[in-house]
């Protein structure tokens, strides 16, 4: 019989035994007290203590925490109680495809190139001496380009203000009507 469980003696009284507490233990089982010991156990005084207060302290949970605790039970309750059978079903769509053969093997070469770079021997180099050929332009060209620059520099700094006034004459005149008729009628 269980004793942890005494619902299981009600009315069963004739045969449930009740425990008994154990025997106190004899007075030369008792462990030993010096003898200093034992004068000031004996000569001790409670009114040389002194006075404490004692402050119980139980903290009662606030409301929010009730609202937390209550909507979390809710929560739970609703989670035990769902039934699968309400759910549709859905086709999934991979919205981060795999890369194809050729996008893998651009970015194997491109890796390739990178560590070549990265790792390139210089020791293998030959050395190279470079040599820069400016070549000057000859004096023909230097005097062209002189003449040139005078002939705009000539046009641009032109003072119009030196020009005198000039009539024109009409050397090509133009034929009369006379004149045209008589072609005409030619």
């Amino acid at each position: 019989m269980d004793w942890s469980r005494p619902s299981q003696c009600i009315g069963q009284m004739s045969s449930c035994a009740v425990p008994v507490a154990p025997a106190p233990p004899a007075l030369k089982d008792l462990p030993k007290v010096a003898g200093d010991l034992k004068s000031e156990l004996e000569g001790f005084s409670s009114s040389k203590l002194k006075n404490a207060e004692t402050q119980e302290k139980i903290v009662l949970p606030s409301a929010e925490d009730l609202a937390a605790e209550k909507t979390e039970k809710a929560l739970i309750e609703g989670i035990a109680k769902f039934d699968p059978a309400k759910l549709k079903h859905t086709e999934t769509q991979e919205k981060n495809p795999l890369p194809d053969k050729d996008a893998v093997q651009q970015e194997k070469t491109h890796q390739n190139l990178l560590s070549g770079v990265e790792h390139f021997d210089k020791t293998t180099m030959k050395h190279a001496q470079t040599s820069e050929k400016i070549i000057l332009p000859n004096t023909e060209v230097i005097e062209q380009e002189k003449a040139q620059s005078n002939l705009l520099s000539g046009i641009e700094n032109f003072d119009s203000t030196k020009l005198k006034h000039a009539e024109t004459q009409e050397k090509n005149p133009l034929p009369t009507k006379e004149v045209i008729d008589q072609e005409k009628s030619a």
